[in-house]
């Protein structure tokens, strides 16, 4: 990148560009030293061998996890509506089963990938894939939500060890540079690909099957890895690996969730000390995680890189984009199906149109990245979610779907722009040999944003529509509260009234849900600008830096 305002670094890396950097989204996935089974990757003289047949039936291996956890990500909002009038969750409860899984993957990556260094690369992944399918079954089949959140949970820690795995042995099987790029870039392409494949085979499977189906479509894909990736996977570990500090590794978790709670807590049941004391006791602890970090000498997240500004600004817009466009997922699966009245395959359709915008501007950046500085492209980005969600204020219990799939476009093809170049600079601004620790940081903004874009906006959509959901009169008590927990629950309590009762309650769900969505799409109008004009300042401050300290430029 002409304009990137990293600086450049007289080292034999070869610089890492947007096209394969959203892959690098991995915790310690780089050795700090050559693995003991890795072979050597070659001399100034004698160039790396090339992969053959076998590396790169073993990349399609590793496809196949990656796929599954990105298709994960977007299948399960598309059954929200099943499994609320199936389980009938209460709205906290509705949102601990969407985002516990996002939490438990930020709370672990780095020590998945840790650990993974130390036992093996391939070992982990396997033992990942027989718990993540095991755990699957059992998401499939729960009676209940307590349950369903306790397999999501699991699915978590488990997922935790798929994704540092797969990129660490992916750098072991392409040795040469060129190899290991293209490599790089189709392994990245299965995240793409399982964003976009998500609405559809989850629309597909709801409209044919039960909600728990969409659990299952993991077994037997994990079955086929775990078949084939003893022969085409060699093992490979770090024998100088760092020693995982138990303490950190459960602050690191423990610190999150009270945090998220209390966020819940205040939204849905307004100021209370429950909601408060979480939320300072998350605080609390993650205070005591980053000053245990500080102090370590092998800290498990290395606070020191969030003194680069380029770094801590790309890390706030990597988690913005993605905060950005999860939580609109969350409310506008729901909106299409329950509001506008689509079947999960109708809905699914409409919002591919959105994940190919994604797709098509994170390609796009690599060539936009030429012409164009970071500390532009980057903003640019946050400002297209920031009109996707403006839009979103205009909608009513009667707006076109096709306002919906325009809403969708502007904050995909924002995030996807955004996220691209956010992981090229994250990477870019840091030592190489501190890239691993970068990656880690940089696919914790991510889930992070994942789960805070559910917990936050979710949880004020959540208060809106009970505020304002006004019950027709008559309804029996029970009636009244499984309404008034969720839109889908509405639905389902609507089914066994009258028909004149059951069109009253549908139309004032409807239309609270509506104002939910209104004001929800304003917070996230606000956030993504604010996040937008702070980078753009942070990055611009950091080239000028640059160019008077005399220093050249990546």
């Amino acid at each position: 990148m002409a304009d990137n305002p990293s600086l450049h670094r007289h080292d034999t890396t070869d610089p890492i560009t947007p096209s394969t950097t959203t892959s690098a989204r991995s915790s310690k996935s780089e050795p700090t030293t050559p693995s003991s089974t890795t072979p050597p990757t070659g001399s100034a003289t004698t160039p790396p061998p090339r992969a053959g047949r076998r590396a790169w039936l073993g990349l399609a291996a590793l496809m196949l996890p990656v796929l599954l956890v990105s298709i994960d990500n977007t299948v399960l909002s598309f059954a929200i509506p099943q499994l609320s009038q199936a389980l009938s969750p209460t709205a906290s409860q509705l949102l601990w089963i969407v985002d516990i899984y996002p939490l438990m993957l930020a709370g672990l990556l780095v020590t998945m990938g840790t650990l993974g260094d130390r036992v093996g690369r391939r070992r982990l992944l396997l033992i990942g894939a027989t718990g993540f399918g095991a755990v699957s079954v059992y998401a499939a089949f729960a009676g209940d939500a307590s349950h369903l959140i306790a397999a999501r949970a699991l699915l978590g820690l488990f997922g935790a060890t798929l994704m540092p795995s797969t990129l660490a042995l992916l750098r072991n099987l392409f040795l040469d540079d060129n190899q290991r790029r293209l490599a790089i870039a189709i392994w990245a392409s299965a995240f793409s690909a399982g964003s976009a494949l998500g609405p559809i085979v989850g629309g597909w499977l709801l409209e044919h099957f039960w909600w728990g189906s969409i659990f299952l479509i993991n077994v037997p894909v994990l079955v086929v890895l775990l078949v084939v990736a003893p022969f085409l996977l060699p093992e490979s570990r770090n024998p100088g690996s760092v020693r995982l500090d138990p303490v950190s590794v459960v602050l690191s978790v423990v610190s999150m969730l009270p945090f998220v709670f209390g966020i819940k807590k205040l939204a849905s049941s307004g100021i209370s000390t429950l909601g408060v004391a979480s939320l300072l006791l998350g605080v609390v602890l993650g205070v005591v995680f980053v000053r245990r970090q500080v102090r370590s000498r092998t800290p498990l997240l290395e606070v020191g890189l969030f003194k680069n500004r380029v770094f801590s600004a790309s890390v706030l817009a990597n988690f913005m984009a993605i905060f950005s466009i999860s939580g609109l997922i969350f409310f506008v699966s729901q909106y299409l199906q329950l509001v506008l009245d689509l079947s999960p395959m109708e809905a699914g359709l409409y919002l591919l149109p959105g994940a190919a915008a994604t797709v098509v501007m994170g390609l796009a950046a690599v060539v936009l990245a030429r012409v164009a500085p970071i500390w532009l492209l980057i903003p640019t980005g946050l400002l297209l979610a920031t009109a996707g969600y403006l839009l979103g204020t205009t909608l009513t219990g009667s707006s076109s779907v096709g306002v919906i799939v325009v809403i969708f476009v502007l904050v995909g093809g924002g995030a996807g722009l955004a996220e691209t170049l956010t992981n090229d600079a994250i990477l870019a601004s840091v030592p190489p040999e501190r890239a691993g620790a970068a990656s880690g940081i940089s696919e914790t903004a991510y889930e992070l944003g994942a789960s805070l874009g559910v917990a936050i906006l979710g949880s004020v959509l959540a208060a809106v529509y009970r505020t304002r959901l006004e019950l027709p009169a008559g309804l029996d008590p029970a009636v009244a509260d499984q309404a008034q927990q969720t839109l889908g629950g509405a639905v389902s309590a609507a089914d066994g009234l009258p028909a004149g009762q059951a069109d009253a309650l549908l139309e004032a769900a409807r239309s609270a849900f509506a104002h939910g969505v209104d004001l929800t799409s304003a917070i996230g109008a606000v956030l993504a600008f604010l996040t937008a004009v702070s980078i753009g300042i942070a990055l611009r401050s950091a080239q000028r830096a640059t160019r008077r300290a005399g220093l050249v430029e990546v």
